[in-house]
């Protein structure tokens, strides 16, 4: 195949170009205007489609909920029949159980373990999601609603810029930055591609 001007295209490149029209064209009945917001134009045509083939796996991912991402069912006893440090230690398990699924926590060091706990078996569990399988991507569990509760976020979590940020939006002062009272090494995304491999 050549171009206008009798350069040979490289075989790659047509693979490309044929690639992409095939994903457009399988991306068509879920149209929804995202492609819009994306400037598709800027990238080259190998990182569109490698953006067109997460799109379409997102599109055609179930939404289950997040138990129900592994087999058997990820069950989890009920806090209260539960010591402290075996509400802990299941604590641990089931925080590299979600890693594994590419589901990582952020926002928890103003919780307590058996907080952090109850919020996993009673929000995150429970939430239905899109359950979509690729290596680089992942889903990051929020463990703040940094709009209901601004105090927490901003005394914890916020950069000096968002707490400026926030000051002005808001005319009145940020409160004190404190260190987190449950600091704790979590799995990150940039790190469960080394430790869980796909």
């Amino acid at each position: 195949m050549f171009s206008s001007g009798h350069n040979p295209i490289p075989q790659d490149d047509v693979e490309q170009l044929l690639l992409n029209a095939r994903l457009r064209d399988e991306l068509e009945p879920f149209d929804d205007d995202s492609l819009s917001l994306v400037a598709l134009g800027q990238m080259t045509t190998r990182r569109e489609n490698e953006f067109l083939q997460s799109l379409l796996v997102w599109e055609r991912a179930p939404t289950i909920p997040i138990s129900k991402w592994f087999d058997p069912e990820l069950e989890l006893p009920h806090p209260d029949t539960l010591e402290d440090a075996m509400l802990s230690k299941t604590l641990g398990e089931v925080i590299e159980r979600l890693a594994s699924r590419r589901i990582v926590l952020h926002w928890t060091e103003h919780l307590s373990d058996r907080q952090l706990y109850c919020l996993i078996l009673r929000d995150i569990l429970s939430s239905p999601e899109k359950r979509f399988d690729l290596p680089d991507r992942w889903l990051a569990w929020r463990c703040l609603d940094d709009v209901a509760d601004p105090d927490t976020w901003l005394r914890y979590y916020a950069t000096n810029e968002q707490r400026t940020d926030w000051a002005r939006e808001n005319g009145r002062a940020a409160p004190p930055t404190e260190p987190p009272p449950y600091p704790r090494r979590l799995p990150v995304a940039s790190e469960f591609v080394r430790r869980w491999p796909t």
